[in-house]
């Protein structure tokens, strides 16, 4: 039976409510398996996984009660490993990454902010910004709408415009949280998304962080800017003792 695991903590951290379950139908018990200075929480691995909301929460819902008690390094959901023995085996083998890691996450959590344009409102912008695209539009304008290729020549320049903009409110993005965390790390790059950050916060400047986002939101409104958290720190536990379900290399 393969192991499907839910985080790391320390082994001291205190017992897991009795009764708690996973994921898997009917729910599987959950239990821990220690290693030294450190310990996993498991369950077995169901056959058939699959990313349902039943089973999301499940994870979600082990993850909760382990970290009400103290630190615990979020596994993604999915992440299960041959046996019990290749947990431990690698808990061993990397106890000194996972107790700094314990350290450093400890008693902070996670806010992914993601952005996007508005369309019209961007592009309301950049043509206020640069007398360059405003003379050329007036000129087409003038002339009944242009040639073809001088209305080519408009769209080009106003793609470059908004392409430079999708860069600049990144970095500006970025700018002002990145001093209100303790960390940050990019997502990867998704179709509509100019941001895809995360930001490792303390729990207690959390209304702080999120207080000075919503200003951003405010005071950017050609921006649709997206706060989702608070979360597990998932992206700032780097490898853990398994790979996602469907996971290669």
């Amino acid at each position: 039976m393969s192991t499907y695991v839910y985080g790391i903590v320390a082994s001291s951290h205190p017992d897991l409510p009795d009764g708690l379950v996973g994921v898997g139908q009917p729910p599987l018990p959950v239990r821990v398996l220690k290693e030294g200075a450190l310990a996993a929480v498991v369950s077995d691995a169901p056959e058939g996984l699959r990313p349902k909301r039943r089973e999301l929460l499940a994870h979600q819902t082990v993850l909760a009660e382990a970290g009400a008690e103290g630190c615990v390094l979020p596994m993604r959901f999915g992440s299960v490993a041959p046996d019990d023995s290749s947990v431990t085996g690698v808990l061993a083998e990397r106890t000194e990454h996972y107790e700094e890691r314990l350290r450093a996450l400890d008693n902070k959590v996670e806010y992914n902010i993601k952005a996007s344009h508005v369309e019209e409102a961007v592009l309301h912008l950049v043509m206020a910004e640069s007398p360059e695209l405003r003379s050329l539009a007036e000129a087409n304008r003038k002339a009944g709408g242009g040639s073809h290729d001088q209305r080519l020549q408009l769209g080009e320049m106003v793609a470059a415009a908004v392409k430079a903009k999708e860069a600049e409110d990144a970095a500006d993005v970025q700018q002002n949280l990145q001093p209100l965390a303790a960390a940050t790390s990019v997502g990867p790059e998704s179709t509509g998304w100019l941001v895809n950050v995360s930001f490792l916060v303390d729990r207690d400047s959390a209304a702080g962080f999120l207080e000075a986002a919503e200003e951003l939101r405010k005071g950017r409104p050609h921006l649709e800017l997206r706060i989702n958290g608070p979360l597990p720190p998932y992206s700032f536990v780097e490898p853990g003792p398994a790979e996602p379900a469907g996971s290669t290399g």
